[in-house]
């Protein structure tokens, strides 16, 4: 690498793996809860991560390139946290507790990986790529903000007791 737009470039694709291996972690994260909600949102996160991985096509499009050709380890080593707690004897409550901070941990990664590819973006002077970049950026903070209100509201209560 030896530009900015090299490390976009790299920066795009193991964000491309990134979210190719949690469209295969989201259902077993879906399946392991037990809230209603909590199923829905790993669902619904599921659907949006489809159409993310999309943009990312989309992006290499405009950038001529494959978004092929890196794996994401910081995802894989999440990934691998996630399936470790879900071997672990835990309670209905407190697996969903925990299915909400492994996914948070997730959800973290990705606004760090997207905020970084957008700033990148911006300096060079690749707006449209910027801007669907930011469409997901902004999904992500959703996505962790509902995780949060769902903790806080009263899936970690109920897993005090």
């Amino acid at each position: 690498m030896k530009t900015l737009r090299d490390l976009l470039e790299h920066q795009i694709k193991d964000l491309y793996s990134a979210e190719d291996q949690l469209l295969k972690a989201l259902p077993k994260m879906r399946d392991a809860a037990n809230d209603s909600k909590l199923k829905d949102a790993f669902e619904s996160h599921l659907i949006e991560t489809n159409q993310q991985r999309d943009r990312i096509v989309e992006v290499c499009d405009k950038l001529g390139i494959s978004p092929t050709g890196e794996e994401c380890k910081a995802m894989k080593g999440l990934i691998n946290e996630a399936e470790h707690f879900l071997k672990e004897d835990a309670s209905e409550d407190v697996r969903d507790a925990g299915l909400i901070a492994e996914a948070q941990r997730i959800e973290h990664y990705e606004i760090s990986g997207y905020g970084t590819a957008v700033r990148f973006a911006k300096e060079l002077e690749l707006d449209q790529v910027a801007e669907i970049l930011s469409t997901t950026l902004d999904e992500e903070y959703e996505a962790d903000e509902k995780l949060t209100d769902m903790a806080e509201d009263r899936l970690n209560r109920k897993a005090i007791s």
